[in-house]
């Protein structure tokens, strides 16, 4: 199956912990006005700069994930809830800053604040992480604030180790840089 198709996946380790069913989508262009509403809040943007960013922004990135899929194979996808309801992204995209792990691959998480708690960051990335490595990617990396403890419990989930701590050169913030062998 393409991952442009919009799947449902659950891993064994996925069934045995009672996460939910998960299903990602290359995001479409509407995509990027259910990001900019789920995000639009403080609390989810609380370790992204405390604000959602201009539609715009997020026409560009969903955008962007489109052109990744297409490219490489992954991307940030669209995470849907059970009734089809965007819940925020999961996947994997090239690390997009001139500073940290350049030319890495970033596997990471967003989600609406409906959404945290049960199980979907965790089952959505493990989801991502068998997307990747089908792609051929041998590894990834996770940048975590060190302050956002719900997704270094995640990194964790995964399996990733710590690998890295550093300070981020724009908001001199501690933040970790996670990594996983694929």
């Amino acid at each position: 199956m393409s991952s442009t198709d919009s799947t449902e996946s659950t891993t064994d380790s996925a069934q045995e912990t009672s996460l939910p069913v998960v299903r990602l989508r290359v995001p479409t262009e509407e995509d990027a006005y259910a990001w900019h509403e789920v995000f639009d809040d403080p609390e989810v943007m609380e370790f992204h700069g405390g604000a959602s960013a201009e539609v715009s922004v997020y026409e560009e990135l969903t955008a962007r994930q489109r052109k990744h899929d297409a490219e490489r194979g992954f991307c940030l996808w669209t995470l849907l809830g059970e009734d089809d309801e965007v819940l925020g992204f999961t996947g994997a995209q090239p690390w997009p800053h001139a500073w940290g792990p350049v030319g890495e691959v970033e596997i990471g998480w967003r989600l609406a604040r409906s959404a945290w708690g049960r199980g979907y960051a965790t089952a959505a990335a493990r989801v991502a992480v068998d997307r990747v490595r089908a792609a051929g990617v041998d590894h990834v990396v996770a940048m975590v604030d060190a302050r956002n403890a719900r997704s270094v419990a995640v990194t964790r989930r995964l399996g990733m180790t710590l690998a890295e701590t550093f300070t981020t050169p724009v908001s001199q913030r501690t933040g970790y840089r996670f990594q996983l062998s694929l």
